[in-house]
């Protein structure tokens, strides 16, 4: 029986009744919160199908486990395993010191070329947070995954590289900066396609899921051929490949040229009428203010990765912190698919069982629900939100509520089954 996951023509996802799928257990509190999460998964999915469908879970390795076992920190076989199967989740790895990978979640992503990194934001009731109304925090984040800085292009000072790059910008392009000896470079990329593919999937999440608007969020007034043109290429892309399905400023602005205030106003709301996405741009500095005193005005956000580091991290400490912020890298060209827990390894609490398993839980969620899983993924959110609701928390949660029962985290997944 085939038990692969693929990908039809047409771009959709095509999973059989018992897929396989690869999983990395993550290092330091990994293994606690992936057998907390697993137990968690394969309930939702045995409830909410009667037990004709379930998950083959299949261990790859990456991080200390694969380095302590194969002297690799990624091993081929990892990565020639997400592919062969297409989907894949992962716990938290360890950034290995030295030389070689710089990073291993960098170098997962690069490897698929998982080009969106989606981050959705939503508060559960019950969860502490440092905002009056995390309830109006509902936003999905797409971040640029594979360019910008993290495309890892930078010299150190002193280097020969360094040198090297100094001498042709100042003398062969006549860059006018007072370049010295001790001066680091890296480089930042932003490509037309690489802008277009991650900005075309944000506004095609928007219209599928009847979102309200798409907000492009960049540093164009400084970095005008980078970020800039992020912008343009975005506001192009809508008016050109969703001229039907959306409104941008651009179109408001040149009515209001033509027409007046009041006639683009009017042309805005009616677009909005219309069930039409509103496609708009905004600072990113002001962005970071903006979801603090206004995070009703945002939806789906569409950003360079720097920027999607800062604002996923910015929007989780809104709703109660990374460690339930779930995350997906995904290719919807080739359907390469990777989840993951967002926070770090935590060695310190490495089989204590205390810590919170919910990012990776969440994470999950947006696997089942990429593989058309819905009542399950839905299963899973229900109850975690009333576990979380009813008190019986973690010991982060625990230390910031008020008569709350304090859990270890297989305990917690016992709960989050208990009302599955």
């Amino acid at each position: 029986m085939d038990n692969k996951i693929t990908i039809s023509k047409e771009g959709r996802v095509q999973v059989p009744n018992q897929p396989t799928i690869p999983f990395i257990i993550g290092d330091g509190i990994g293994p606690d919160i992936w057998h907390a999460a697993v137990r968690v998964f394969d309930s939702a999915v045995n409830k909410a199908y009667d037990g004709t469908r379930k998950i083959q879970w299949k261990e790859v390795f990456a991080g200390e486990k694969a380095f302590n076992q194969t002297g690799d920190w990624l091993p081929p076989e990892t990565i020639a395993a997400f592919k062969e199967y297409l989907v894949g989740i992962k716990g938290p790895l360890t950034t290995p010191i030295g030389g070689g990978i710089r990073s291993l979640n960098v170098a997962i992503r690069k490897e698929l070329d998982l080009y969106v990194c989606m981050r959705p934001t939503k508060w559960y009731q019950g969860v502490p947070s440092p905002v009056k109304h995390p309830e109006y925090v509902d936003m999905v984040v797409f971040r640029e995954n594979t360019e910008d800085i993290y495309a890892g292009i930078e010299f150190a000072a002193g280097s020969s590289e360094s040198k090297q790059l100094q001498n042709f910008l100042g003398g062969t392009l006549n860059v006018d900066y007072p370049f010295t000896d001790d001066l680091g470079i890296g480089i930042k990329l932003v490509s037309e396609n690489g802008s277009k593919r991650l900005i075309r999937s944000a506004i095609e999440y928007a219209i599928e899921h009847k979102k309200s608007s798409v907000t492009l969020v960049h540093k164009g007034n400084i970095m005008k051929f980078t970020e800039g043109a992020f912008k343009q290429w975005g506001f192009d892309l809508a008016e050109t490949e969703f001229g039907d399905k959306t409104y941008t400023w651009g179109q408001w602005e040149r009515t209001k040229a033509q027409k007046g205030q009041d006639a683009a106003n009017h042309e805005q709301q009616q677009a909005e009428r219309d069930g039409k996405i509103i496609i708009k741009d905004m600072i990113a500095d002001n962005f970071l203010q903006q979801i603090l005193l206004a995070p009703r005005e945002f939806s789906v956000v569409a950003t360079l990765n720097l920027n999607g580091d800062y604002i996923s991290d910015a929007l989780a400490a809104m709703v109660g912190g990374i460690g339930i912020a779930p995350g997906a890298n995904i290719n919807y060209k080739t359907g390469y698919a990777v989840f993951e827990a967002t926070h770090g390894t935590a060695p310190r609490f490495a089989d204590t069982d205390t810590m919170n398993p919910s990012s990776v839980i969440l994470s999950g969620v947006l696997m089942l629900e990429y593989m058309g899983w819905q009542e399950a993924a839905d299963a899973i959110v229900s109850a975690l939100s009333q576990t979380i609701k009813d008190k019986t928390v973690t010991v982060d949660f625990y230390n910031l509520m008020e008569s709350a029962t304090l859990l270890k985290t297989s305990e917690f997944a016992d709960k989050i089954i208990e009302k599955i």
